[in-house]
């Protein structure tokens, strides 16, 4: 790479990076009523990212590889911008925003391959807190120690593959994984009618930064298991002993976790006497009472379980995680319970790092 195309890399990386964290925060603060103040704080970083990459792109023509990936994440960042717009003008609604933000693990996904052999990458992919953290980062940069790390996708019948969504799942084992030691897994199950695929990003960060095995599954129907036959919680039992089979994982630090409906069945499939899962961390979950009157008190006795909910939360109101906090603790459950004031009901990623010490902590008390 010559002079030329690093600076015309440079000058598409910036714009392009401060997109992505530009939609990061509209995903995480998006509320209904108040959508139109936020729109007018973020400014223009798609006019930004356009102009950067109308100006370069003739420096860029011969990155070969590189050049396409930067173009993928720049046009699916574009699109969600402007589905952000005009869903701003009146011709969106409350849904077809969270569809706009589908675009966002597109993107991702093809700016990942870039973060083994670009810093500015490498350091986007890290949680904020530790991107000065030099030895992190120079442990994630060139081609990993082992195979079988980084993102892969297994469809339902465990082979690797781009296809099949339904009842497979994604997986992300950190680049400098050993099998020398035991790894926390973090089984993390996404909301209604969205799939793995898209909520694996929502963690990567964390999972690469601090160092846990990250699983997202989709649920076999559209959402998960919550009337009707249960056909969610066998494929998730399938999907932890295929990875504990593959990779190292640690009995005593196996997190299940969800956002919205994800939430919900972390709570039915987590509480069932037979769960082989440590800990749980229902994320703007609906919980209710019948869900009590089913708990194994063997089972939930001294479970770890850390709830975070919105105040502002307008689909499942708040009132309803502390509901769920007051029965789980009456029944002897060990609960962390966390209320967010500014949190509508969205997925808020700052908890994770918190979650991840929580299982640590929780770990170490056991040991």
């Amino acid at each position: 790479m010559d002079q030329r195309e690093a600076d015309a890399l440079v000058a598409v990386l910036g714009p392009l990076l401060r997109a992505y964290e530009t939609l990061f925060l509209v995903a995480r603060h998006f509320h209904p009523p108040r959508f139109d103040e936020l729109m007018a704080q973020i400014g223009t970083p798609d006019e930004d990212l356009r102009s950067a990459r109308s100006t370069q792109q003739d420096a860029l023509a011969s990155l070969g590889e590189i050049r396409t990936l930067l173009d993928a994440a720049g046009e699916a960042a574009l699109n969600a911008f402007a589905g952000l717009r005009r869903a701003q003008e009146g011709s969106g609604d409350v849904i077809n925003v969270f569809r706009t933000f589908r675009f966002v693990p597109t993107g991702l996904a093809a700016l990942y391959p870039l973060a083994s052999a670009l810093p500015p990458v490498n350091r986007f992919f890290l949680d904020p807190a530790l991107r000065s953290d030099a030895a992190l980062q120079a442990r994630l940069i060139g081609p990993p120690a082992h195979d079988k790390v980084g993102v892969m996708h297994f469809a339902a019948d465990d082979s690797p593959s781009s296809e099949g969504e339904r009842g497979g799942f994604w997986l992300y084992v950190p680049e400098y994984y050993s099998p020398g030691r035991a790894w926390p897994l973090v089984m993390a199950l996404h909301g209604g009618s969205g799939t793995g695929r898209q909520f694996l990003w929502s963690w990567l960060r964390d999972a690469r930064s601090r160092g846990a095995i990250l699983a997202a599954p989709t649920s076999v129907g559209s959402t998960w298991a919550l009337t009707g036959e249960d056909v969610d919680t066998p494929n998730l039992l399938r999907v932890l002993e295929f990875i504990r089979s593959n990779w190292t994982v640690d009995p005593e630090r196996l997190l299940l976790t969800g956002m919205s409906d994800g939430g919900t069945f972390a709570y039915v499939s987590g509480l069932e006497s037979t769960s082989p899962f440590t800990h749980l961390a229902p994320v703007s979950a609906a919980f209710h009472p019948l869900l009590a009157a089913m708990i194994d008190g063997t089972r939930v006795r001294g479970l770890p379980i850390h709830i975070v909910h919105g105040a502002l939360d307008w689909m499942f109101p708040a009132a309803m995680a502390r509901e769920a906090k007051r029965m789980l603790s009456a029944a002897g459950a060990d609960v962390t319970y966390r209320e967010i004031d500014d949190l509508s009901h969205t997925y808020p990623r700052e908890v994770n790092a918190a979650m991840l010490t929580w299982l640590t902590r929780e770990r170490a008390a056991i040991s």
